[in-house]
């Protein structure tokens, strides 16, 4: 589903961000990505989605070469993508219905599966009853949750969560995960950027732990 091979990263001559990173993850996996700030963590992301260039290596996802991309295929190659980040991203000036229906318009969705898939997503994430509220009204821990409604709502292949519990307390940091969890039951590869030690340890999934740009250490289990 995800393979880089020999990949690196420089910003600038020299300096490498990611550094021969080699990482195959199979369909359908859960994979922690842990390490310091400044590890490469958010790096490896951002080259996933294509919204960086490897200065070396080879980038596959749900075979396609990245590499060799034309940039007017960008947009359909995300479609399969959906993303959740620490700080929400969500659309101030539209209610969460809205911002869960926007996701549907950008892939081109006719009006009646709109209707029944974000209802549906909204359910997903217990938020059924707050269609028509705004980010604004909502706690953290529920735009975050509307944020991977939003990220699930055209059923991606690949879920990628930066660091999705950064703002919020413990109680909630649980439900997102659970609600990251759920996702991958349904099929969707997931990848989870944290510094969150506990979770990490409490669910056992693969962690690839990273430092100065290199993996250090990739297994099942807890965090190292």
């Amino acid at each position: 589903m995800i393979e880089l091979i020999d990949v690196t990263k420089e910003y600038s001559k020299g300096i490498a961000a990611l550094n021969g990173v080699n990482l195959y993850v199979d369909q359908g996996e859960f994979v922690f990505i842990v390490g310091d700030s400044g590890s490469g963590k958010s790096t490896l992301i951002r080259l996933i989605l294509k919204e960086l260039e490897p200065t070396d290596g080879t980038i596959i996802v749900n075979g396609q070469t990245l590499n060799t991309m034309k940039h007017r295929r960008i947009p359909l190659y995300r479609r399969g993508i959906g993303v959740v980040f620490q700080d929400f991203r969500l659309l101030k000036d539209r209610n969460i219905y809205e911002n869960i229906a926007f996701a549907q318009r950008v892939v081109e969705k006719p009006a009646r599966v709109i209707k029944k898939k974000v209802p549906a997503a909204l359910s997903m994430v217990g938020l059924a009853q707050k269609y028509k509220s705004f980010p604004k009204e909502l706690s953290g821990g529920e735009q975050q949750r509307v944020a991977i409604a939003r990220a699930i709502v055209n059923e991606p292949a690949i879920l990628l969560a930066d660091e999705p519990t950064g703002n919020l307390d413990p109680k909630n940091s649980w439900e997102i995960m659970k609600l990251l969890e759920e996702a991958n039951e349904r099929g969707t590869t997931v990848l989870v950027v944290t510094h969150n030690q506990e979770i990490v340890n409490e669910m056992r999934k693969r962690v690839v732990t990273m430092k100065k740009g290199v993996i250090v250490n990739d297994k099942r289990g807890g965090y190292r």
